[in-house]
């Protein structure tokens, strides 16, 4: 069921972010719109764009949000692999999004203090020798 999910939410998130669907929406509203006069701009007649426009976003939360973890989480493993793969790299970094906040609370604080070091915002305070494209 969950890879079933999984194929239809990317699926569902690629075609709705296309520029046809777009298209798509703005020609049911323009329909929508037009067709007012004919129905006296009645409550039913704004009830279907409202019904409509609301079971939409109400579904493509979940989807976006499904789409957006994965995402993230792929992310953070390409991160977390770059971060284990560098010889100078703190590893105690790896996985820091499940880090308590207190954790991500220092570190923060950490990195505020290195950035407060920059010289002028040009060049970083460094405690290890530059890497071999900086070198270049």
């Amino acid at each position: 069921m969950r890879e079933i999910f999984r194929k239809f939410a990317c699926w569902t998130a690629d075609k709705c972010g296309a520029p046809g669907t777009f298209v798509l929406g703005v020609f049911v509203v323009v329909v929508w719109a037009f067709t007012g006069p004919v129905f006296h701009y009645s409550d039913t007649w704004q009830l279907v764009i409202n019904t409509g426009t609301t079971i939409v976003t109400f579904l493509m939360v979940f989807l976006i949000q499904n789409t957006q973890n994965r995402d993230s989480k792929a992310m953070q493993l390409k991160l977390d692999e770059l971060i284990r793969a560098i010889g100078h790299a703190r590893n105690k970094l790896v996985d820091l999004e499940n880090s308590d906040d207190e954790t991500i609370d220092e570190l923060h604080k950490e990195f505020s203090a290195m950035r407060e070091k920059f010289d002028g915002g040009k060049a970083p305070a460094r405690d290890s020798e530059p890497t071999p494209a900086e070198k270049a």
